[in-house]
């Protein structure tokens, strides 16, 4: 089912209102899921695939309250959540749940949730952003406040101070500490709580035990100097271990809004109106959701274009940096075709409106992201699996700890069970894989590849043999007709007048080059009419052809393609070709000529310079796909494939060990590019929605292929330098806290510090240029 489509309201079964939040039920209504989702599976009910924004996500620990919050609910069958990018990806049945059931589960666990495309998440990631500033301040003012009053007794003498000077110090340090503990660790505690209330361990967990033991220690002390835990407060530690952590937190937060920042950037290039042109010649000022095909609009300097459109008034440049990879200004004269979400740069245009919402280019592109940015990959899994069982031990070591020191001294015995709790936090491990993988995608979709799947970025950087396709991937995207042979009898412009209605039917470049060139020439519609058409993938397409505007209805059933789908003798011509044939037989070739892409040979040797094997499998014939081979300097070429033909020599391949990444142009290689472990959907003619590929190249660049190869490369070195850092600093801060050695503050320093390393190695890839060392 095509996902830009309402589903059928009568075959969804009526479910009781839920009693929660009246906004929630307004996305119930069918109409409103494919704002923020798509269809999966019609049968049995149905199934949903949902993204959504999280609200308050200050750590990776949410993540696991979230996924179990969603989980829990009847009719939810999936839910990842993305610590890097604060998305949620929710599969769900209609036939058991609505979307307002599951959006309560997670407000009913703290964190409330926005549909993927609504325009207030950047405002309440903003008011967040601001909140955790204010805990941070106080946080930092609190600390520094008590270590002025914590210093004198660090350098007093015996004698120096008397009994109530060290009272009066460590009650103004008391009340200090208040506000750190009741607002600046307020999410720790919220999280908490919530974990216990449902029975689970969530890596907030040991961080609001730990600041509650040093809290409760520090505060027996005070009030009971002479009691068995008042020979010491840690005030100090306390506050500067919170300082810390927050600071870790903030700047991780920060450097998460940079590499997922290019989804955001994407979506909000929208403008919310526009100026539209009445009946009566006067303009008015619209909002955009308003707009339908046929509307006309002016778009000033320095606006977007707000949907897919032609100019028909006015010359000007376009910015598509974010929708085709291509960096500089765009010459967009009278009569080009203009994408919503790129950029006015010179100059007022009038445009005619051609495509609106969820089937511009634009929408397209915007689902990719958010599909990439809300799926976990496999190794973010497998670390949460690690994560999970791995804070029980932190528990269990804490108490170990505490019960070994208690017997010498139940103060520090306290002590160091927090800095067991604080020092052994597994967000940078959860945070490892999603934070580099997240920076990636975005620093590929600004060079103009889409990541539909961020689980591809391991496959594609194991790859070690790529395969291309010939025709609009290595070629340009629309052949140019040269020549044509006819029948007797038939004259060629009558012969390309049938090919162009019958090719019109088709997305395939070589039957929209007939189509451009039968436009170029005679500038009307053609007298034909195709009816009952049939598409062979990589062969042809057939159809009963009607005579219009004629005297006597004529029909004939016309084939176009292949010489083996027409049964006719190929042309000894080494071009590209492609047949036209009915009842009787053979009736006309045309010859195209196929213009190599600009960068391919160099494409072609950046791939064999990083050691990979390079192939190439073609529908056309083999004499021709030789010499596009040859002149690409590819090796192996091989032509005459059907798409059956490919798929063989993909699993031929791969029995042999080889790891394959397939570039086509999504077309007929579907099922190529399903099966190979990596692959690319090349080509601006290819509807993203129909693109089976993990990755799409929105561009003419042949050099965005090794480029992505090569940041893919990157970026599993950079995920396995962070799942190493990550243990090694466990392995070597547990013993240390254990031991007596690693202070609370010190445990907080490290907790912070662990993350933040995580997150600033990750940020490295988020330029697409940086190396990993």
């Amino acid at each position: 089912m095509n996902a830009t489509l309402a589903p059928d309201r009568a075959a969804i079964p009526v479910l009781p209102a839920p009693a929660g939040d009246p906004a929630w039920q307004v996305l119930d209504d069918p109409a409103e899921w494919p704002a923020f989702g798509r269809e999966l599976d019609a049968a049995d009910g149905g199934r949903w695939e949902s993204q959504v924004v999280v609200e308050g996500m200050h750590c990776a620990a949410c993540a696991f309250t979230i996924e179990a919050a969603l989980r829990q609910v009847p009719g939810v069958i999936d839910a990842q959540v993305n610590a890097a990018s604060r998305r949620a990806r929710v599969v769900w049945s209609p036939a058991q749940t609505r979307p307002s059931r599951w959006f309560e589960a997670c407000a009913k666990a703290g964190h409330p949730l926005l549909p993927g495309g609504d325009r207030s998440a950047r405002e309440l990631r903003r008011r967040e952003s601001r909140l955790a500033l204010w805990r941070w301040l106080v946080s930092g003012f609190c600390m520094m406040q008590v270590m002025m009053y914590a210093y004198p007794a660090y350098v007093a003498r015996p004698g120096d101070m008397n009994a109530d000077s060290a009272q009066l110090l460590r009650w103004a340090s008391w009340v200090l500490t208040l506000p750190v503990v009741l607002f600046s660790c307020g999410p720790f505690f919220r999280s908490a709580w919530r974990d216990l209330r449902m029975g689970r361990v969530g890596m907030d967990l040991p961080v609001a035990f730990g600041v509650l033991a040093a809290f409760a220690v520090s505060t027996a002390a005070t009030f009971d100097a002479t009691g068995p835990l008042g020979h010491e407060v840690y005030f100090d530690s306390l506050t500067m271990f919170v300082f810390f952590l927050l600071t870790g937190c903030w700047l991780e937060a920060r450097l998460r809004e940079r590499t997922a920042g290019s989804l955001d950037a994407l979506m909000n290039r929208l403008p919310d109106s526009i100026d539209r042109l009445a009946p009566d010649g006067s303009w008015s000022r619209v909002a955009v959701r308003r707009l339908v095909a046929g509307d006309v609009v002016r778009v000033r300097p320095g606006e977007a274009f707000p949907a897919d459109g032609v100019v028909i008034e006015g010359d000007t440049s376009a910015d598509e940096a974010l929708l085709t990879g291509e960096s500089r200004p765009v010459p967009r004269p009278r009569g080009d075709r203009v994408l919503a979400g790129s950029h006015n740069l010179s100059a007022p245009v009038r445009m005619r409106i051609e495509s609106v919402g969820e089937g511009t280019r634009f929408a397209q592109i915007v689902r990719l992201m958010e599909s990439a940015a809300s799926r976990k990959p496999r190794l973010a899994l497998l670390a949460d699996r690690v994560a999970r069982p791995f804070l029980v031990a932190v528990l269990a070591s804490a108490a170990m700890a505490a019960a070994f020191w208690w017997p010498t001294d139940p103060g520090k015995a306290l002590m160091v069970a927090v800095a067991v709790l604080i020092v052994t936090c597994p967000c940078a491990l959860s945070l490892a894989t999603p934070a580099a993988m997240l920076a990636s995608a975005g620093a590929l979709a600004r060079g103009g590849v889409m990541t539909s799947n961020l689980q591809a970025l391991e496959a594609l950087a194991s790859v070690d043999t790529v395969v291309f396709d010939k025709t609009g991937t290595l070629t340009g995207d629309m052949p140019r007709l040269e020549r044509i042979y006819c029948r007797q009898g038939m004259r060629p412009g009558d012969a390309l007048e049938m090919a162009a209605a019958l090719g019109a039917q088709s997305l395939h470049p070589v039957a929209q080059a007939l189509v451009n060139a039968w436009n170029a020439q005679f500038r009307s519609a053609p007298g034909w009419t195709a009816d009952k058409v049939a598409e062979t993938a990589g062969q042809g397409i057939e159809g009963r052809m009607l005579r219009v505007r004629a005297a006597v209805e004529t029909s004939r059933r016309v084939r176009l393609g292949s010489p083996a789908f027409c049964g006719v003798a190929p042309l000894d011509v080494d071009a590209a070709q492609v047949h036209l044939a009915d009842e009787q037989g053979w009736l006309a070739s045309f010859v195209l000529v196929e213009e190599l892409r600009a960068d391919a040979a160099a494409a072609v040797a950046s791939l064999r310079e990083q050691g990979l094997t390079v192939r190439l499998l073609s529908g056309d014939r083999e004499s021709a796909a030789r010499e596009i081979g040859a002149r690409c300097g590819i090796d192996f070429s091989q032509g005459g494939c059907t798409p059956e033909d490919k798929l063989d020599v993909l699993w031929r391949l791969q029995a042999e060990g080889r790891q394959i990444a397939m570039v086509g142009d999504g077309l007929n290689d579907g099922p190529s590019l399903a099966r190979a472990n990596a692959s690319f959907a090349f080509g601006r003619s290819v509807p993203l929605s129909r693109a089976h590929a993990d990755f799409v190249v929105l561009g003419d660049r042949l050099a965005t292929i090794p480029q992505a190869i090569a940041q893919a490369r990157r970026t599993l070195r950079v995920v396995r330098q962070n799942l190493l850092w990550a243990a090694g600093y466990n392995a070597l801060c547990v013993p240390l806290a254990i031991a007596g050695w690693l202070p609370a503050w010190l445990a907080g320093l490290g907790m912070a510090a662990s993350s933040l390393v995580v997150v600033l190695n990750a940020t490295r890839l988020a330029s697409g240029t940086g190396e990993a060392h």
